[in-house]
């Protein structure tokens, strides 16, 4: 399969209603994209940051009544599951593409991870761009610019908040031109990823 991009029918699959259209859509329309990104990118990404990656992509699979407002795909460490690792995510909600660096709830060492972070934090703001954008929670729709206050806000968060989660990366509008093309848009991805790579190296020593 070519990779073409993600086109506006894509995004548009987050308008559908009802459970199984919604999904019926995101497996036909998205995830073999995501398959494609994955193959594409794992192997680079494993040499990156010196494990072995492996793909995952949403099933959203408890899910009973409500459909799904975003989907994506993982690469992490381990091959079973992604969401107790740290780990990299292509996604879409309907108005945005997100590339993220993601620590989650279910993840268990985010207090070692935060210090880490903190101590390493100079380095941080002067080695990610300014366009990057920060997340405390995957599951929702919203970023915050990358500026020293928000990155100390969320990072003492992670550090004390059980709950708590950091994630780090890019969003790219729908609307930009860059979407449509694929070979563009990947390296757009694998930029981002080498960007990220240190901070995931300096979690998994």
């Amino acid at each position: 399969m070519t990779f073409e991009g993600f086109q506006p029918k894509d995004f548009d699959t987050f308008a559908i209603e009802g459970l199984d259209e919604r999904m019926e859509a995101i497996q036909e329309r998205i995830q073999p994209k995501f398959q494609v990104i994955g193959d594409a990118l794992a192997d680079d990404l494993s040499q990156l940051v010196g494990q072995e990656m492996h793909l995952h992509i949403a099933k959203h699979a408890r899910r009973t009544v409500n459909p799904p407002d975003d989907t994506w795909m993982a690469l992490a460490a381990n091959k079973r599951g992604y969401k107790k690792h740290p780990h990299f995510q292509v996604g879409l909600w309907q108005d945005h593409l997100f590339i993220w660096l993601a620590y989650i709830y279910e993840f268990e060492n985010k207090t070692t991870v935060a210090q880490q972070f903190l101590q390493d934090q100079d380095d941080i703001e002067t080695n990610i761009p300014n366009d990057f954008v920060l997340s405390l929670d995957h599951t929702k729709n919203q970023s915050m610019p990358f500026t020293n206050e928000n990155l100390s806000h969320a990072l003492d968060r992670l550090k004390n908040v059980k709950k708590a989660e950091f994630l780090i990366g890019k969003n790219i509008d729908r609307h930009n031109p860059i979407l449509q093309d694929g070979d563009k848009l990947l390296q757009e991805i694998k930029q981002t990823f080498d960007t990220l790579a240190p901070l995931y190296r300096s979690t998994i020593k």
